[in-house]
């Protein structure tokens, strides 16, 4: 940077290193070296000071940006509404109107509002009716189980949440993998035992005592049966009150959304991207990388390094 003043001029010339390093790394540069001053002589006198006048330029500087998911859910259903009116609207598009009373207290349009963990966006609303609307794509209806739905029927319901909300459940994006039947309902004490089976290019992401989200409702997962495509899981009497699934019958369908980051750690080392990292000439900087990572991780907490997630996995199981 160069600074100016009238007919004397001070410019800063920072030291520069003669190695050529990768624009990856230059984020992780250690911090610059204290510049040394080249002064111009000065022939004619000026009144003019170097600090008569703030000089516009500012240094520099590089800060880690990390990708922004707009919405994320947590799988802790906030209520249950009820579908008041669903259908063709007359934009030529599909409408789904429901009855809620949390979720729309202070909504607005645009808002993402989870429907049975899908992630839909409110068209309209009327906090007097106490009412909202979303408009469903062809190929939501195809992915989901709201085709089932009729008036009457009750929908899980979850607010997109805020930056400074609490992950009560896990990680749910609101973007429905599938969906699984109903094929056994049995009762443990207060409890519930639910068995489900689904196609088996889900079915390679459930994995015991992992978690999934079903109908948008965070769970556990207890067993997984290969042979017959299944799973299963239990609500306890809590759960089976505030959520729809115990109100479902055999044969009916759930949605389901499998563990997000188990779908990154698979994109990764299907790309080659852990080899491209072994074969880095740069381990120190790659270890310096790797530690303002999980840095980063722990000081911004959850949803903004949400990404950084399944590259520290890979990265740490090599």
């Amino acid at each position: 940077m160069v600074l100016s003043a009238s007919l004397h001029s001070l410019c800063i010339i920072p030291h520069t290193s003669q190695s050529k390093i990768p624009s990856i790394f230059n984020l992780l540069k250690s911090p610059l070296a204290k510049p040394h001053l080249k002064i111009n002589p000065i022939f004619k006198p000026s009144s003019l000071s170097l600090f008569t006048q703030p000089s516009k330029l500012r240094p520099k500087t590089q800060n880690f940006r990390t990708p922004t998911i707009r919405s994320l859910f947590t799988g802790i259903v906030e209520e249950m509404g009820e579908i008041k009116q669903l259908g063709m609207a007359d934009h030529g598009g599909f409408d789904l109107k429901i009855h809620a009373k949390t979720v729309i207290e202070d909504v607005h349009l645009g808002d993402s509002i989870a429907v049975n963990g899908t992630c839909l966006t409110v068209t309209d609303f009327d906090t007097h009716l106490g009412e909202f609307t979303v408009g469903l794509a062809p190929e939501t209806l195809r992915k989901t189980s709201l085709s089932e739905l009729e008036p009457g029927s009750l929908v899980n319901l979850e607010r997109a949440i805020p930056p400074t909300g609490r992950m009560g459940g896990h990680f749910v994006q609101g973007h429905v993998d599938g969906t699984a039947e109903i094929v056994g309902k049995q009762v443990e004490g207060d409890s519930l035992w639910i068995k489900v089976k689904t196609d088996k290019n889900l079915l390679k992401y459930v994995v015991p005592k992992g978690f999934i989200a079903i109908d948008g409702t965070s769970l556990t997962v207890v067993d997984v049966f290969e042979e017959e495509l299944c799973f299963n899981f239990m609500l306890v009497a809590y759960t089976r009150q505030k959520v729809v699934i115990p109100l479902k019958e055999i044969g009916q369908k759930v949605n389901l959304e499998v563990d997000i980051l188990g779908k990154y750690v698979e994109r990764l080392l299907s790309s080659g991207f852990v080899d491209s990292i072994k074969g880095s000439r740069f381990p120190e900087t790659h270890n310096k990388a790797l530690s303002i990572s999980c840095q980063n991780l722990t000081t911004h907490h959850h949803i903004c390094e949400l990404p950084v997630l399944p590259l520290l996995l890979v990265i740490f199981l090599q």
